[in-house]
């Protein structure tokens, strides 16, 4: 045993040394062969970094959220269905949501406006996330006004307008809402808080004319997560006009679509990839006269071709093995440390208010595997064959 290691710690020495004497050729294959490794790496880690942090995010959602449907359309739900859900077996809270979206011509980015239902709000506060408050460069303190048509209150007194009328005027003037921003949501939530308002549910009703007694849906929280499925289906017996969406779905909708734009990427360096397979199935696979010449010399002094083949197998190995750990640490230090700048805008998926956070490093066993066994083995194995074909030919007519 002692023997066969120091054997394979000459073959390892003399593989550096020869890969030492031909710096270019070796030198611009690492370098292409890294490149690669760091491409798709980026993209596996960044994806599956947005994943955590979604499922992170989400990990405190409420277990089913019931929307109405009208003419297979999402439409407001009546305060009623809360009664008519009764109390049922193994929900512990239910309660009404109101939200909406908001086109800001200001910004030119559409927001997500919310009732918290864990917090009291004034009715001219809001708390914004950080992707509002960069953008219109706002801090706490500040006011932000949005022009919409929603009812206000008294309104039909103070202007004598008919209700049509009122909708009139409304359509072709608007109404200005003025909010003075109370807080700004954490910076860790930023992936889905990015374009969040949080108000007062008076303000929500004015700001979007919803009446009182409508919500935009509903949300339940289960005791025993094994019976949502269970509960979730009494619910569409009780209300059949009313659609349930699971917490599991939700998630397996954000994987999916993490999944989606991943493939997307892939498929725009699909060029690049094949362009490295050939050039590394090039230079693995064809041994230039030098390369031979060398071969042909260690058969002559008494190398067998056993030994001449595990040394070109060092030195595929050590040629690929350093592009990935290059590759994938240049890769890492990219998407924990500069949040993918080159990624970002495709996975994402924010049009004008991108999330900015910092991921949190994590890295998936299964996927670094995958890409080992993908851009490490081929080119390992494609230096086997011609450096056989090689080995054993006679060394005379190799030399010549």
């Amino acid at each position: 045993m002692i023997e066969l290691i120091r054997k394979q710690k000459y073959l390892l020495d003399f593989t550096l040394s020869s890969l030492l004497r031909r710096p270019g050729k070796n030198l611009g294959l690492l370098l292409v062969y890294s490149l690669i490794v760091f491409l798709l790496a980026s993209v596996m880690l960044f994806t599956h970094a947005l994943r955590s942090e979604a499922h992170l995010v989400l990990a405190d959602s409420p277990e089913i959220i019931l929307q109405r449907m009208v003419a297979g359309r999402h439409d407001l739900i009546p305060a009623s269905y809360l009664h008519k859900l009764g109390r049922l077996r193994g929900v512990k809270e239910q309660h009404g949501r109101l939200w909406g979206y908001f086109y800001d011509p200001t910004a030119k980015a559409n927001y997500t406006l919310m009732v918290p239902h864990d917090r009291e709000l004034k009715e001219n506060e809001v708390i914004i996330g950080h992707g509002v408050a960069r953008t219109r460069g706002l801090e706490v303190g500040d006011y932000i006004s949005f022009r919409n048509s929603g009812f206000v209150k008294d309104e039909l007194q103070k202007t004598g307008l008919s209700i049509e009328e009122l909708d009139k005027f409304r359509s072709e003037q608007g109404h200005i809402f003025n909010f003075r921003v109370a807080g700004i949501l954490d910076a860790q939530s930023e992936l889905v808080s990015a374009d969040l308002l949080l108000l007062s549910e008076p303000r929500f009703r004015n700001f979007f004319g919803i009446p009182p007694g409508q919500y935009t849906d509903l949300v339940l929280s289960v005791r025993n997560p094994r019976e949502v499925s269970k509960i979730a289906e009494k619910i569409t017996l009780k209300l059949p006009d009313t659609r349930p969406i699971l917490r599991e779905e939700v998630l397996r909708t954000y994987d999916a679509i993490f999944s989606w734009r991943q493939g997307i990427v892939f498929v725009l360096l699909i060029g690049s990839i094949l362009a490295f397979i050939i050039f590394a199935w090039d230079k693995a696979s064809g041994l230039s006269a030098e390369e031979r010449k060398e071969i042909g010399i260690l058969k002559a002094i008494g190398w067998e071709t056993a030994d001449v083949i595990r040394m070109k197998f060092w030195e595929g190995s050590l040629i690929s093995f350093s592009a990935f750990m290059l590759g994938y640490l240049a890769a890492y230090l990219h998407v924990f440390y500069s949040s993918a700048v080159l990624f970002e805008p495709v996975l994402k998926g924010w049009a004008v208010l991108y999330p900015d956070f910092q991921p949190t490093p994590v890295v998936d066993a299964l996927g670094l595997a995958t890409l080992f066994a993908f851009t490490v083995f081929p080119y390992t194995v494609a230096t086997i064959i011609p450096i056989w074909q090689a080995a054993i030919t006679d060394p005379d007519a190799v030399m010549r």
